[in-house]
Order: structure tokens, then C-alpha cells, then sequence
């Protein structure tokens, strides 16, 4: 069996009225040091997201998550913050926020594949 390494995680929210602080989960945040891996995964219910929020375009929120996906790959299109180390860019991306996207605490555990945990949870928490 192959060694385990140790890997991060965030659950994504969007928090449409933040005074509220209702949410329902959009996407996935995983980092792994030992294997070098900063990934994220999101879909956006449409349904649920017609039920939360009126005054938001669905388009708005998917940009927004794409720019959060092009900091994950180190993208130059994802400005100033891809240009940290991997662990800098997963901690602004899991960083407490006041916004109507907001992650949830950072959780840990252990892995062999980052890619297949990283599905494994978007599918238990998102789907």
C-alpha cells in the first residue's frame, strides 16, 4: 500500500446574504505539501442558487470561482497571488471572508491520490 501524506481542506460556500449567514456548498479546496498539489472543484446548483438569491447573476458567482480555479493553477491570469508558494495561495483562498463566497474551516486528513480525495469530497459535500 502506498504511503499516505497528509493534505488540507475547505469546503466553498455561497453565502448569497451575508448578514444572514445561510449557505449552501459550491466547490472543494485541497492542498497537499508532500505531493505538490493545490486543487479545486465546483458546481453551482442551479436551483438552489435561484432559491437563495435574486439578486446575484449565476455567471458573477461561476467568474468569480474560475478566477479562485486560476490562482489554484498558478495561472498568470489569476494576478499578484499566483506567484505565492502553494501553501500561501490554498490559506488566501481558505482565508475567513466576509464575501458571498466564504470557505469553511480547514480541515485535515491523509491521503494517496490528492485528485481522487479531492473528488471523494466534492461529491460528499457539493453533489
Amino acid at each position: 500500500m502506498p504511503d499516505k501524506v497528509p493534505f488540507e481542506y475547505a469546503i466553498i460556500r455561497f453565502v448569497p446574504k451575508v448578514e444572514r449567514e445561510e449557505f449552501f456548498n459550491v466547490g472543494v479546496l485541497l492542498f497537499s505539501k508532500r505531493k505538490k498539489f493545490l486543487g479545486i472543484k465546483f458546481h453551482i446548483d442551479e436551483k438552489k442558487f435561484e432559491a437563495f438569491s435574486s439578486e446575484i447573476e449565476l455567471a458573477d458567482i461561476e467568474n468569480y470561482l474560475k478566477s479562485w480555479e486560476l490562482v489554484c493553477h498558478g495561472n498568470p491570469n489569476g494576478g499578484a497571488i499566483e506567484k505565492l508558494e502553494l501553501s500561501d495561495r490554498f490559506r488566501w483562498l481558505a482565508a475567513s471572508k466576509s464575501t458571498i463566497l466564504q470557505c469553511s474551516k480547514t480541515h485535515s486528513g491523509l491521503c494517496t491520490n490528492p485528485k481522487e480525495t479531492l473528488e471523494g469530497l466534492f461529491e460528499s459535500f457539493v453533489l
